[in-house]
């Protein structure tokens, strides 16, 4: 099983739609570890891993976002594995 840990930026309206809740419920779904956090920007910032094909279905959903908001932009950037033990909200 191989873990992979991303860096993730997301822009569009993704502030003020519950876009972090998202992410944490979606997380879930596929026992991704890690944290979501709200820019000074209006980008949302997540920091991922998981085991590599959890981590591709989760990307997914990122990409689409919640119904009431709207991606524009994600960049996914790879960095070391973090040993992340849950996912969660930062403010």
């Amino acid at each position: 099983m191989m873990i992979k840990s991303f860096v993730v930026r997301v822009t569009g309206r993704v502030q003020n739609v519950g876009f972090r809740y998202f992410a944490v419920k979606e997380a879930e779904k596929e026992n991704i570890k890690g944290f979501v956090r709200n820019e000074a920007n209006g980008s949302v910032y997540l920091e991922a891993e998981g085991e590599e094909d959890a981590v591709n279905r989760f990307m997914v959903r990122i990409h689409r976002g919640p119904s009431w908001g709207r991606v524009d932009h994600v960049t996914v950037t790879e960095q070391p594995v973090r040993n992340f033990r849950s996912f969660t909200v930062k403010y």
